[in-house]
């Protein structure tokens, strides 16, 4: 299945750029368990920083950021299978949840719902 790992992002990072890498590192991990339980992970960040980079974000939360992050992610969730979501509290990835709802997509909480891709 092609799963999009939904989690924190900016939440509660203060956006201190090392708390963030965090929170994308948290990501990035479980997208590496997703891989090797053989199935194909994404997630929106991939997609929307380099984006955003190129559009000419001046930072986090700018009128171009806003206008590629979380839609990118958006039209992501309605390509994938499933959303995994992972992490503390995060208004996005509740969003990547709800549109994955609306899209008639699985939802899960924890790598062990997700069946074997055997």
């Amino acid at each position: 299945m092609m799963i999009l790992v939904a989690g924190p992002y900016r939440s509660g990072t203060g956006d201190d750029p090392a708390r963030i890498q965090a929170n994308v590192d948290a990501m990035t991990d479980t997208a590496l368990a997703l891989f090797r339980a053989g199935h194909l992970p994404v997630l929106g960040e991939w997609y929307a920083l380099p984006l955003v980079e190129r559009a000419g974000s001046t930072g986090i939360g700018d009128a171009v950021f806003d206008e590629i992050f979380h839609p990118i992610a958006r039209r992501l969730v309605a390509k994938c299978d499933g959303v995994l979501r992972i992490g503390g509290r995060s208004a996005g990835a509740d969003d990547m949840v709800a549109t994955a709802r609306a899209h008639g997509k699985r939802v899960f909480h924890a790598l062990d719902e997700i069946p074997s891709a055997a």
